[in-house]
């Protein structure tokens, strides 16, 4: 499937742009693999897309954005390559805040923090403090994520709380569990794009994703541009969004 690379906004189509996007950055390996380069150039070649998708989403109205960096998963990978990976997160940070924050970015990470490097950590924290009044665009960065590891850490919240006193167990609804994920205070997405044509979830912000719209397209992540995204939206504006009903539900 030909992507465009001079689209400049989403057709002018049904559905309303959505609020929230995910994306699955998938096929750094295969795009480095198809071009006999090691597969630390096609990292380094995915760090480039994704700077070029954050101003992308910014210009086009996304006001949260969540990309999938490092899954709970990844760890299992070579030895190597998670050092790799860790370079170019730590450096991405380090490069890119200013420029983050001068365009009105809020910065903030989901995911298992007990255990991680201290010089991500501080990163991270350091981020999130220098761009938290932004307010053009939210980047949410799942590090060291698994949707059902960040499920089970808000059911233990909410099992201590019950094991204290401080709530009622009669008051455990699907609010009281969303309250307490690593999202909380978030709009759910509205749509989740994967790349690379693969079909998988890939323990993604399962919880948050139930009503979401799923969008795969083919081209592996660092070859992601405006055109692939404007893609993405047009097909999410055509759809008619249900929510289990018999009828679309108006975004309030």
């Amino acid at each position: 499937m030909a992507i465009s690379s001079t689209a400049a906004a989403p057709a002018e189509v049904g559905t309303a742009m959505p609020v929230h996007v995910g994306i699955i950055m998938d096929g750094n390996g295969r795009w480095a693999a198809a071009r006999g380069l090691p597969r630390i150039e096609g990292h380094r070649r995915g760090v480039e897309a994704l700077r070029r998708t954050v101003r992308n989403a910014g210009e086009l109205g996304i006001k949260v954005l969540t990309i999938y960096s490092f899954s709970t998963e990844n760890w299992s990978r070579p030895k190597q390559e998670v050092s790799d990976l860790m370079s170019l997160i730590k450096r991405f940070v380090r490069e890119d805040l200013a420029e983050l924050h001068r365009a009105g970015v809020k910065v903030m990470m989901i995911g298992d923090r007990e255990g991680l490097d201290p010089e991500i950590l501080k990163l991270v924290s350091d981020a999130e403090a220098l761009t938290r009044e932004n307010d053009k665009l939210t980047l949410v960065v799942a590090f060291n994520y698994g949707g059902r590891q960040e499920i089970a850490r808000a059911a233990r919240r909410i099992a201590a709380e019950v094991a204290s006193g401080t709530l009622d167990p009669e008051a455990v609804d699907a609010d009281a569990l969303d309250r307490r994920l690593d999202t909380a205070g978030l709009p759910e997405p509205d749509l989740i794009i994967r790349t690379s044509g693969e079909l998988r979830v890939s323990n993604f912000l399962l919880w948050q994703a139930a009503y979401a719209e799923f969008v795969v397209l083919p081209v592996h992540w660092p070859d992601f541009d405006r055109g692939a995204l404007v893609q993405a939206l047009d097909e999410f504006r055509r759809r008619e969004r249900r929510f289990g009903g018999l009828e679309a539900r108006a975004r309030a």
